[in-house]
């Protein structure tokens, strides 16, 4: 110990390091998996070798644009894409590359990872999508149970750390807190593998969700991430970043044009002066989509949990959501 330095202090010292260390870390985490694969989407061992595609991120699409006109713009590169594919899903593609044969490859090859490799989980997805709807409203429990692996997963990822909400436009807003997950006694009892695919099935059922909405409204609805930083004290367990890195790997390969703004909130003060050394850190197309900023709401809420079953608290987040993505 330094001359003169009492053990509170030192204790506090280090308290702090050790707090801006692991926030730094779950940042960086956060971002990294949230943010759709940033410039590449890789091959699976079972897929054939193709060029990696350049995701054209600059041109993200501007919460609020209209189907309409987004199919109008675009008709020409989706019309060479399989019919087989729904247009909105086609449409998603065309936006995502830069050029024809780009959005046409990436295309072609979700459709033989849809038919073949993850086939399975599509159909678990669909059903369970079917049946939470089915009687006008959405039945969680459902599309929860039929997750892949839920039955080991689900007392880990749950609605008090993890869940979706649908702003008053459609769009869905995925929130998450991650110091409310035991990431390391799950993946005690979870493999790699079994995570990342069962996040996958999470945004399978995202995309069904989102494009059942732009149907139904000519918007197209997004997916905008909310991650919540409170309670942040240590860094992900490298086999859960494992997981969600491969999980995330796989989303501008499959769902491209999904991801909306993604947010980084209730950054703890001491890290806040930090921000302007993080942003530069992504591409500039990342940057634009990148938020670091209060929510008061949110931080003032022991678990995520009153956001499903108390609607005022409901409503004032969603609210404080709406002004965050105009500041």
């Amino acid at each position: 110990r330094k001359s003169g330095e009492t053990p509170l202090k030192s204790t506090t010292s280090r308290h702090i390091q050790d707090t801006m260390k692991a926030s730094f870390q779950c940042i960086l985490h956060l971002v990294m998996v949230a943010l759709p694969a940033i410039a590449f989407a890789p091959r699976t061992a079972r897929t054939a070798r193709v060029a990696r595609p350049t995701v054209r991120m600059g041109t993200a699409v501007p919460i609020g644009a209209t189907v309409e006109s987004l199919l109008s713009k675009n008709k020409a590169r989706i019309d060479k894409m399989d019919s087989g594919a729904s247009e909105l899903t086609r449409l998603r593609f065309a936006m995502a590359f830069d050029s024809d044969a780009e959005a046409t490859s990436a295309f072609n090859e979700m459709m033989k990872w849809r038919a073949g490799e993850g086939k399975a989980l599509v159909a678990a997805a669909e059903e369970a999508v079917a049946k939470a709807t089915a009687g006008g409203g959405w039945d969680n429990d459902v599309v929860r149970d039929a997750a892949p692996h839920g039955a080991l997963i689900n007392d880990y990822i749950a609605p008090k750390n993890t869940l979706t909400l649908s702003t008053d436009d459609g769009d869905l807003v995925y929130v998450i807190r991650a110091s409310l997950i035991s990431d390391k006694d799950m993946m005690d009892k979870v493999t790699v593998d079994q995570l990342a695919e069962f996040f996958l099935y999470v945004k399978e059922v995202h995309s069904l969700v989102a494009n059942a909405r732009s149907e139904r409204t000519g918007r197209l609805c997004q997916v905008i991430f909310a991650n919540d930083i409170s309670g942040t004290r240590q860094a992900p367990d490298s086999r859960f970043s494992k997981a969600l890195t491969a999980s995330s790997a796989q989303y501008e390969k499959l769902y491209p044009s999904l991801a909306g703004p993604t947010m980084i909130l209730n950054l703890p003060f001491i890290l806040q002066a930090f921000v302007g050394l993080l942003k530069p850190l992504f591409p500039k197309s990342v940057q634009e989509r990148l938020k670091f900023k209060p929510a008061p709401v949110l931080k003032g809420l022991k678990e995520l949990t009153p956001l499903t079953n108390n609607p005022p608290t409901r409503k004032s987040f969603l609210n404080e959501i709406k002004g965050l993505l105009r500041a």
